[in-house]
C-alpha cells in the first residue's frame, strides 16, 4: 500500500475516559468488527485478556489494522489501544515509541486529568503529533467548554476546535462541524451509522462563531495564503483549512479538538476522517535515528521508504501458544518471511519464520511487510522489547527505550519442587513480555522476590502465576522498594583484602573517597553513571596495575546493588579510586573485586547511610462535603497537599505521600466518602526517609 495511506496511531487517556470504546466504535465503523464490543459488558474486542474483562479496564496494548474507505481511496490504520491504569504505563510507553500519531481521549466532564499528563508527557518526548477527542458528552455534567480550557490551561498544548457538541448529558444530539459550518445529528437506532446534516441550530451559533474564527486565526498562523485570504474578508476552503491546520498538527504546534460520544456513537466517523486529515503518514514522520553498532557515536539515519535497508524495532513480546509473538515496526526497507534478520544488539541472525497482521487476538498470515507497517511475527528467540531489527549488510541500532524502576516487590515461594521449576520457567516468559517486571532469587531466604509498578501491577502477575500458568505459589505482602545512599562524604578509606591459605593466598588493596552525587552531574564530568552510580580513577604512579582497576570498580557496582544498609540498591553516589598497593605474586582480580566491596561498606557507614523511599503523586476528586475527611485522611499519612481546585461542586486534590502510606487507599477514601471520591497515582521521586522510621524499615 501507498505510504500515503497509512496511519500508525495510538488511543491513550486517563483511566475510564473511553479510550477502548472509541476503538471498539472504530473497529465497528471501519468494518473491522460487525459487532459493538463494550467494556462494562466485558465483550470488548480489544480487552481480550480474562483479568481485562473482568476488571473493565485494559492491561496490555492491543494492536489491530483496519481500513478505511473515503473519497474514493482506501486508507490503513494501523491502531494501538494503550492502558490508562498507571501501573501498566510501560505499555504506553512503548507504544509510543513506534507510533507516528495519538489521539489523546479526554472525559467531558471531568476534562484533563492525573494520567492524561503522564501520557501527554510521553508523547511530548517521543515528538508524536496528537489530536484530541472530548468524550463522554453525553455523561451527566459533562461540560465541552470547560474541557477544552483544562487541554490549554493543564497540558500547556495549543488545541484548535474542530468540532462543538449540540447539547451535552441526555441532550447530547450531534455535533457541529466548523470547518464545513455544517450540524450533524446521529440516529441512536441506527449505531450511529446514519448521519443527518442540517443547518447549524440557533442554541449552538453564537458559540460555532466565536470557535470558528479562532480557528481561522490559528489555521493562518501555519499558511500565509490562508491569513491572506482571512484578513481580506474571503472565506478560506475546507481544503485550505485542513491543509494548514495539518502542517500545524504535523509539526506539533497545535492539537485539533473533536468531540462526541462513543458510547452514544456520536462523532466517532468524523474522528477517523480526522485521523486521516491531521496525523501523519510515515512518509511525513521524521527520519528514524539510529547509531552504527560498531561505532556508537557515528549516528546513522533511514528514511521511511521501501527502497532503504530494512530495519524495525521490536517493541513487545506476547507469550502464544505457537511460540512468541513478537511486534515489530518496519521504518525501512521490507522483509519476507523465512528471511534472516541481524540483531545488533547482540549480533544473533534471527529468522522470521511467519509474519501476522494482529486484529487483537486474530491474526491474518502475511508474505511480506514493508515500511510503515506494524506487525507480529514468529520464530525470534534472542531479541526482546527495545532491539533492533536490520538488514545485515546495513547495521543499525534504533535509539532503545527507557523503563521505569520498580517501586513495590513481594515475596513469592513455590509449594512443591514442581512449582519451583515451572516458577523459573514462568518468571522468564513474563520478563520476556514485560519490561517494568523484575524478579530475582534470595539465596539466604530461599525467597523469590518480584517487583512490579504497582499493586494492580503485581496482583495480575500474581493471577497470571497461579490462573494462567498454573504456578501454585504462595505470595507474601507487597513490600515498597526503598534506595539507600549516603548523607555526607568520607575520604580515603580502605579496602584491603588479605587471604592466606598456605601456597598462593590473595591480595588487594585500594583507597577511595566516597560522596552524593547526581545524574546532571555525572553528565557535566562526562562519567558513566550506570545504576545511578559513578565511578572515576584517580591513581597516579601505577600503585594499582592497570588490569585490576576494573576489578575495583566491578567489586563497587556488585556491592551498590545489593545494598550496604538493607538490602535495597545503593544510588546517587561517586566513588574515587585515589591509591592502593599490590603483591606481585598474590594479587588479582577477585582479591581486588574484594577490596573494592569492603571499602565501600566501610566509606558508606562513614558517610552516614539512610533510606531514600519513593514518594507518589497522587490526584484525589472528592464532592466538598468530604474534603475535610479527604485531607486529614492525607496528612496522617505523612502526606503534603500541593494544590486543592475547584471544579463545579468538587475539589481536586493534589497531594505527594510516600508510597508506604498508601496500602489499601482506594477502600479507605470510598469509606470516608460513601464510594463518592476517586484517586489516581503516579510515581513522583525518592526522597530521604525521617530517622525513625529508617529504623523500623532497617530491623524490618
Amino acid at each position: 500500500m501507498d505510504l500515503q495511506h497509512i496511519r500508525n496511531i495510538g488511543i491513550c487517556a486517563h483511566i475510564d475516559a473511553g479510550k477502548t470504546t472509541v476503538t471498539e466504535r472504530i473497529l465497528f465503523y471501519t468494518g473491522k468488527s460487525y459487532k459493538l464490543g463494550e467494556v462494562h459488558e466485558g465483550t470488548a474486542t480489544m480487552d481480550f485478556l480474562k483479568e481485562e474483562q473482568e476488571r473493565g479496564i485494559t492491561i496490555q496494548s492491543a494492536a489491530t489494522t483496519c481500513p478505511w474507505e473515503r473519497d474514493g481511496d482506501t486508507y490503513q490504520i494501523n491502531l494501538i489501544d494503550t492502558p490508562g491504569h498507571v501501573d501498566f504505563t510501560i505499555e504506553v510507553e512503548r507504544s509510543m515509541r513506534v507510533l507516528d500519531g495519538a489521539v489523546a481521549v479526554f472525559d467531558g466532564k471531568e476534562g484533563v486529568e492525573a494520567q492524561s499528563e503522564t501520557v501527554w508527557r510521553q508523547a511530548d518526548r517521543y515528538e508524536v503529533p496528537r489530536l484530541c477527542f472530548i468524550n463522554k458528552m453525553d455523561k451527566i455534567g459533562a461540560d465541552w467548554e470547560y474541557s477544552f480550557k483544562t487541554i490549554k490551561d493543564r497540558l500547556g498544548a495549543n488545541p484548535i476546535a474542530m468540532q462543538i457538541p449540540i447539547g451535552s448529558g441526555h441532550e447530547l444530539e450531534g455535533i457541529v462541524d466548523l470547518v464545513l459550518m455544517k450540524a450533524y445529528y446521529y440516529d441512536e437506532g441506527e449505531l450511529g451509522a446514519k448521519v443527518e446534516e442540517r443547518e447549524i441550530p440557533e442554541s449552538v451559533a453564537d458559540l460555532a462563531a466565536i470557535h470558528r474564527q479562532e480557528m481561522l486565526e490559528q489555521a493562518g498562523y501555519y499558511d500565509d495564503h490562508l491569513m491572506e485570504k482571512v484578513l481580506e474578508g474571503q472565506e478560506p476552503t475546507a481544503d485550505e483549512i485542513r491543509t494548514a491546520i495539518r502542517k500545524g498538527c504535523i509539526d506539533r504546534d497545535c492539537n485539533p479538538v473533536f468531540t462526541g460520544s462513543a458510547l452514544k456513537n456520536i462523532g466517532v466517523q468524523r474522528l477517523i476522517d480526522g485521523v486521516i486529515d491531521f496525523l501523519p503518514s510515515p512518509l511525513e514522520a521524521p527520519d528514524v535515528q539510529g547509531s552504527n553498532p560498531r561505532d556508537e557515536s557515528e549516528k546513522l539515519t533511514r528514511k521511511h521508504s521501501v527502497d532503504e535497508p530494512f530495519s524495525a524495532l521490536v517493541f513487545k513480546v506476547v507469550a502464544d501458544s505457537h511460540g512468541d509473538l513478537t511486534y515489530m515496526r518496519v521504518y525501512s526497507g521490507s522483509i519476507a518471511k523465512g528471511v534472516r534478520a541481524l540483531n545488533p544488539g547482540n549480533t544473533r541472525r534471527e529468522i522470521i519464520s511467519r509474519m501476522y497482521e494482529m486484529h487483537a487476538k486474530d491474526r491474518l498470515a502475511l508474505d511480506e511487510v514493508s515500511a510503515g507497517s506494524i506487525v507480529a511475527v514468529v520464530g525470534l528467540k534472542d531479541s526482546f522489547t527495545g532491539d533492533t531489527l536490520c538488514d545485515p549488510d546495513h547495521p543499525i541500532i534504533l535509539e532503545r527505550m527507557t523503563f521505569p524502576e520498580p517501586v513495590l516487590s513481594m515475596s513469592i515461594e513455590p509449594k512443591t519442587a514442581d512449582d519451583k521449576r515451572k516458577l523459573g520457567d514462568a518468571l522468564v516468559t513474563i520478563r520476556r513480555e514485560d519490561p517494568s517486571f523484575r524478579s530475582e532469587y534470595n539465596d539466604e531466604t530461599g525467597q523469590t522476590i518480584i517487583a512490579g509498578m504497582g499493586e494492580l501491577h503485581l496482583e495480575i502477575i500474581k493471577h497470571k502465576l497461579l490462573d494462567d500458568m498454573k504456578v501454585n505459589v504462595e505470595v507474601g505482602k507487597p513490600r515498597v522498594s526503598y534506595r539507600e545512599t549516603i548523607m555526607g562524604t568520607a575520604t580515603d578509606v580502605r579496602g584491603k583484602f588479605v587471604k592466606q591459605t598456605g601456597g598462593r593466598g590473595q591480595f588487594g588493596d585500594c583507597t577511595i573517597n566516597l560522596e552524593p552525587f547526581t545524574k546532571a552531574q555525572a553528565e557535566e564530568a562526562g562519567l558513566n553513571f550506570k545504576n545511578n552510580i559513578a565511578f572515576e580513577n584517580k591513581i597516579v604512579g601505577g600503585s594499582i596495575p592497570k588490569e585490576f582497576i576494573p576489578s575495583v570498580e566491578v567489586g563497587i557496582r556488585k556491592t551498590a546493588v545489593s545494598g550496604v544498609m538493607a538490602g535495597y540498591p545503593l544510588i546517587n553516589i561517586k566513588a574515587t579510586l585515589v591509591d592502593g598497593s599490590s603483591h606481585t605474586v598474590d594479587s588479582s582480580q577477585v582479591a581486588f573485586e574484594q577490596a573494592g566491596r569492603l571499602a565501600l561498606v566501610d566509606a558508606c557507614h562513614r558517610a552516614k547511610l539512610t533510606l531514600l523511599e519513593p514518594v507518589m503523586k497522587v490526584v484525589i476528586t472528592t464532592p466538598d462535603e468530604y474534603f475535610g475527611n479527604v485531607t486529614g485522611d492525607v496528612n496522617s499519612r505523612r502526606g503534603m497537599i500541593v494544590d486543592t481546585e475547584e471544579r463545579g461542586n468538587a475539589r481536586v486534590i493534589t497531594a505527594e505521600v510516600p508510597l508506604s502510606e498508601m496500602f489499601g487507599y482506594t477502600t479507605v477514601l470510598r469509606s470516608i466518602s460513601q464510594g463518592r471520591a476517586t484517586s489516581s497515582m503516579e510515581p513522583l521521586e525518592y526522597r530521604p526517609m525521617p530517622a525513625n522510621l529508617v529504623k523500623d524499615v532497617v530491623e524490618a
